[in-house]
């Protein structure tokens, strides 16, 4: 049996390696607490780093839904408050042709006076027609320019949906076409009430008669759009909030692999310190410092 002899640099290496792993523990803690996470980097828990990986991935695409869908939102309004605007124009030019066709204001001033109010009208709903959020128009498609229809009142947007990605592999269509509500060409809003302010100046009471019915027609058209566009908004909300409320449970379960626990930490610390300070006092007793305390 053979015996191992120590000499006082082993036990000096042994010593300085142990306080160094105590020391390394208690500088662990100490990050811990300072930072409130127990994974500060991927060497302290690879498994939670994956997990942590996986579960930040998803809260950043609930996080881009959720404002996706606070920005399909925003066009919406824009285009509800629009069609709103829309709506009480064209029942004033319908009520403009019911006067003109009475035959009590049948003057040739009052006429007039009817006409150069629908002309009002029409320019108004140009106007609405080009309603814009983010300097996009509202009604002109994916067009890349900043009017849906030029003055004459003939579309020059460019046919296609605007999408908003709200969910994994769902997009709500968050504008409206144009044509589909105001028309285009010889069929648009626009010539409608030219086609009545014309009718009104001229007295011809079948063209005011065919006026209010084509006036009817776009109330109702007007209408069928605005209601699509609440059903869509109706969605884009209930997506923001399907988003919102995924996003808190990944925030949850990422705080559970992530943040460190404030009392167990605390105590924990406490005993890596006095750990510490009994592992220096016991070094001190051993390590032979100085030729004097070998002599001794």
């Amino acid at each position: 049996m053979s015996i191992g002899r120590v000499t006082q640099r082993m036990m000096t290496q042994s010593s300085l390696a142990n306080l160094q792993l105590g020391l390394g523990r208690l500088a662990r803690v100490q990050e811990q607490l300072s930072t409130g996470r127990v994974i500060n980097r991927p060497s302290d828990n690879p498994t939670g780093t994956t997990a942590s990986m996986r579960l930040r991935s998803s809260v950043a695409d609930q996080a881009q839904y959720s404002r996706n869908a606070q920005d399909g939102i925003g066009w919406l309004t824009q285009v509800d408050s629009a069609l709103d605007s829309v709506t009480t124009a064209v029942k004033r030019a319908r009520d403009l042709a019911l006067q003109g066709a009475n035959a009590s204001a049948s003057g040739s001033v009052a006429r007039e006076a009817l006409a150069t109010e629908v002309d009002g009208i029409k320019a108004e709903l140009l106007s609405r027609a080009n309603t814009k959020y983010l300097d996009s128009p509202v009604f002109g498609g994916v067009t890349a320019g900043n009017q849906a229809y030029d003055a004459s009142g003939a579309y020059v947007g460019t046919l296609g949906d605007v999408n908003r990605r709200v969910a994994d592999g769902v997009l709500v269509k968050v504008d409206v076409d144009g044509p589909s509500v105001f028309g285009n060409g010889a069929t648009s809003a626009f010539a409608e009430l030219d086609a009545l302010s014309t009718a009104l100046r001229a007295g011809d009471q079948t063209g005011i008669s065919n006026a209010i019915n084509t006036l009817n027609s776009r109330i109702d058209t007007v209408t069928s759009a605005r209601t699509a566009a609440g059903t869509r908004y109706q969605r884009l909300e209930q997506a923001d909030q399907t988003a919102s409320d995924a996003k808190i449970s990944l925030d949850n379960q990422l705080s559970t692999i992530e943040n460190a626990d404030l009392a167990q930490t605390t105590v924990e610390l406490k005993l890596q310190e006095v750990a510490y300070q009994a592992a220096l006092g016991a070094t001190s007793r051993v390590m032979q410092p100085s030729l004097l305390d070998f002599l001794r």
